[in-house]
């Protein structure tokens, strides 16, 4: 008779910590550029990697928070979402603490092999701009002005562009609740309403709050990323060609949610 339980443990010889997690070739991914190696290339190289792969774990949750909202999820509606977008806020946050690691590098040890670095920038960062586009902030320029896109990035990102963003989820769960979502006005007077009446819009305003948490995050990241950046290479132009911290300065009043945070000047 076969056996139909799975076999914990070295002797089961199925699967391993290293086979599970692919670590020879998660671990074969750092190649340095620098020749002699910089030191602290393989930090830079680390702390960049693992941020793509938080990318893709915020993508992966905030789109599966999107499509709850939407009524995508069997069995899974608005809690699963309030649940996920939790996990985002506490993602995010590792997020804006990690820059604590980069800037244990002083800025001489990074010119020790910045210059290796051209013409590749964070602004080719397609899993940060794919999050951006799911969050709210929607810029097909983006994909105008970045011409070393492969087809399939660019594919990814004219996907982004055309679904439905969190705010939209969010527009479809003021529209379930029975409350008005078809203009700015319309959606402001709908959120004032369960602002006031908490207890009448639980939900609602809870997922506004989650909505504001993530925008406000997200913030936060590019403000202590521009900051490090200032210190590391001052006035600096980036090494992909952009003005460098003054670029990342513009990108600071972006706002995925601004009738959230006007309503903080009505209640």
């Amino acid at each position: 008779m076969t056996e139909t339980f799975v076999s914990f443990g070295e002797q089961g010889a199925q699967l391993t910590y290293g086979s599970y997690l692919r670590l020879p070739q998660l671990l074969d991914s750092q190649h340095l550029e620098s020749d002699p190696p910089a030191h602290d290339e393989l930090l830079f190289i680390t702390i960049h990697q693992v941020y793509e792969l938080w990318f893709k774990q915020l993508l992966h949750e905030v789109g599966a928070a999107r499509d709850a909202m939407l009524g995508r999820i069997e069995g899974r509606s608005l809690w699963w979402a309030q649940h996920l977008l939790a996990r985002v806020h506490v993602i995010e946050r590792v997020l804006v603490q990690q820059v604590d690691v980069l800037e244990t590098m002083t800025p001489q040890d990074f010119l020790e092999f910045r210059q290796r670095l051209a013409p590749a920038s964070g602004f080719q960062s397609v899993q940060f701009r794919e999050l951006e586009f799911l969050s709210g902030a929607k810029d097909p320029s983006y994909v105008d002005r970045f011409k070393g896109l492969t087809e399939a990035e660019q594919a990814r990102l004219g996907a982004r562009l055309e679904e439905p963003t969190l705010w939209d989820g969010f527009l479809h769960v003021l529209r379930a609740e029975g409350m008005a979502a078809g203009s700015d006005e319309e959606i402001s007077a709908s959120v004032r309403t369960a602002a006031h009446d908490r207890s009448q819009h639980a939900v609602v305003w809870a997922l506004a709050e989650a909505l504001l948490q993530h925008d406000e995050l997200a913030a936060s990241w590019r403000a202590r990323h521009v900051v490090m950046v200032e210190r590391m290479i001052g006035a600096k132009s980036g090494t992909g060609g952009s003005s460098g911290a003054g670029y990342l300065r513009s990108r600071l009043p972006l706002q995925y949610y601004p009738l959230l945070w006007d309503l903080r000047s009505e209640l």
